[in-house]
């Protein structure tokens, strides 16, 4: 772990913090934590704005957030203006100051989203930029990226996200599938099961070991299983959960959810990722496995257990869990998973 250089400490800086629409209240809750940091009253979905008077690393262990970037305002007419002298040294500035809270070398690439970023002005701009810092002009996934949109309060906002890739872009996914669940997702997902040091946790399902690595990151639980029919997807938790320091916590296995090799209310809290039926799975196949798998989740589950499962066929679990009055449905939250709007339920097992 490298010492962070934080030359951002004596000053207040105005904050954008950006999360999975739906999962706003659970992002409020963790942000309210951070020391020398003011939320502003709620506005749009999915984003939350606030003022830092602290540490602007402090802001990088968010776990429900998607990215962090730090905003000024210019009050300027147009965008043109930012190649005159006073405004150009400031961008470079505010620039600077992100580059100096990570080791040198970090950044080596820039991206400027922008609408227009193809304009003239705006290519001046964003190759002025790269000249001055020595970065290349990246594609969309460059390490320093830049935005540039109109301000509400007139002028034009300039936001420079605050670390090198997303947070959602989790250091332990040495090994990633096509469906995996998104880190910020999952994390809230940990933290609606309620998570305590007593917890008995499987993970039906669990593909590339996310629902477990963000549970466990979270806090201890006395056992952690995960399985899943898949090998591919087995080999790829293993490798996670390894990279994540996580190795000896948790135990992975070959079962299928609809016949678990388990005692009778031997679980404490169910976690599953669902098979959408788009990328993984089928609406056909579903219709058969979703009664079966929730059935067979309510025997391994205790009396007032827990199960947060997330799914896009909405219908079909409402009508499952209407079937199985053993499941009552304490929340539902739709979140935003980039054009798909799946469904967190949050399960508890009623008592016999």
């Amino acid at each position: 772990m490298f010492d962070r250089i934080d030359y951002s400490i004596t000053m207040s800086h105005r904050i954008e913090i950006v999360v999975p629409s739906g999962l706003e209240a659970l992002a409020r809750a963790e942000a309210q934590r951070i020391a020398g940091l003011r939320l502003d009253p709620p506005t749009a979905s999915g984003v939350i704005q606030a003022t830092m008077r602290g540490s602007l690393p402090a802001l990088f262990d968010l776990r429900c957030a998607t990215s962090v970037f730090v905003v000024r305002t210019f009050a300027i007419p147009r965008p043109r203006a930012l190649l005159g002298d006073e405004h150009l040294r400031a961008v470079l500035a505010m620039i600077t100051m992100v580059q100096r809270l990570h080791p040198a070398g970090t950044f080596q690439t820039l991206f400027l989203s922008a609408a227009g970023a193809d304009s003239s002005v705006l290519q001046r701009f964003k190759h002025t930029l790269s000249e001055r810092l020595g970065l290349a002009v990246g594609a969309e996934d460059g390490d320093l990226l830049l935005r540039l949109r109109p301000s509400v309060r007139s002028g034009w906002d300039l936001l420079v996200r605050l670390t090198p890739r997303p947070l959602a872009t989790r250091p332990w996914r040495v090994c990633n599938r096509e469906g995996a669940l998104n880190g910020p997702v999952a994390h809230a997902m940990a933290l609606l099961s309620r998570p305590h040091p007593t917890d008995r946790v499987l993970n039906i399902g669990c593909g590339s070991g996310t629902l477990l690595i963000e549970r466990l990151l979270i806090g201890p639980a006395v056992q952690a299983l995960g399985c899943d029919t898949d090998p591919a997807a087995l080999a790829c938790a293993y490798r996670n959960v390894a990279a994540a320091g996580l190795g000896r916590n948790v135990l992975l296995y070959d079962w299928d959810a609809q016949a678990l090799p388990l005692p009778t209310a031997s679980m404490d809290v169910i976690l599953a990722d669902l098979p959408f039926g788009h990328l993984v799975g089928s609406h056909t196949t579903n219709l058969s496995l979703y009664p079966a798998l929730l059935r067979e989740a309510a025997r391994v589950t205790r009396a007032s257990g827990r199960a947060v499962l997330i799914s896009h066929e909405v219908r079909l679990m409402e009508r499952t869990l209407a079937e199985l009055p053993v499941w009552h449905c304490e929340q539902q939250l739709r979140v935003d998973l980039g054009g798909l709007y799946p469904r967190i339920f949050v399960l508890r097992r009623r008592d016999d």
